[in-house]
């Protein structure tokens, strides 16, 4: 099983390419990584095809393909979800969405309760709870940062680019650098483990449909009907 991983859903670019098999289990073939804001969709693609390349794989040999949904801005997150889709269709194999905090909190290997915050802007941060790396304790939201830790135990880390953000609403006055709140972003590789466990029946989080986490409306708006110009 050969399964195409990427996430556009933070300021992140990434992408992998990973194979399962019964005897060995997850083994990468290839990655890409990339932080820009504003170049998801010119660095997406290409990302994704020298993956496959390096790995000697054409788009015929996938088996799935998985793809980060959010929570996260409109921008970004509509280019992972468009290309996911467009090439499930092209090729005939099957799409799996994975929750972007999903992705982050099981690259942490945490077994203990803890939360991921990412960076929503407005000075806000999308966020969960988890029991472990593998369960997920509430569904995401997106609110002010002292939300995430609102009606929690005292003392629960929080990890992820919104915990670097905003460090002493999330309880860490004292922390200095991002050491204190990795993983940050998301990176394909934990979501192409991830996906690869679960499609093998292994725990972990669900997979979802490839719709997109928006959590709030993006900032354009259609525009509102013409007003009437009254006669002088």
């Amino acid at each position: 099983m050969l399964v195409l991983a990427f996430d556009t859903a933070t300021a992140a670019i990434t992408v992998a390419l990973y194979e399962w098999t019964p005897g060995e289990g997850a083994v990468p073939r290839g990655a890409a990584e990339a932080v820009d804001r504003r170049r998801h969709t010119e660095l997406l693609t290409p990302s994704i095809a020298q993956v496959m390349a390096d790995a000697g794989a054409a788009p015929e040999d996938l088996s799935a393909i998985a793809v980060g949904v959010g929570p996260g801005p409109y921008t970004g997150l509509r280019v992972g979800l468009v290309t996911a889709r467009a090439m499930g269709e092209a090729l005939g194999v099957p799409v799996h969405g994975v929750c972007t905090l999903d992705v982050i909190a099981w690259a942490t290997g945490r077994d203990e309760p803890f939360a991921v915050a990412t960076d929503a802007r407005r000075k806000e941060v999308y966020w969960a709870r988890y029991d472990s790396c593998r369960a997920r304790a509430t569904e995401p939201a997106v609110g002010p940062a002292p939300d995430v830790l609102d009606g929690a135990p005292e003392g629960l880390p929080v990890v992820g680019e919104g915990a670097a953000l905003y460090p002493e609403a999330l309880g860490y006055p004292e922390a200095s650098g991002d050491s204190a709140h990795e993983p940050l972003l998301p990176t394909a590789t934990a979501l192409a483990e991830l996906a690869v466990a679960r499609l093998a029946g292994l725990k972990g989080p669900d997979l979802l449909p490839p719709e997109p986490l928006y959590l709030r409306r993006p900032d354009a708006k259609e525009p509102g009907p013409r007003k009437k110009v009254t006669p002088a």
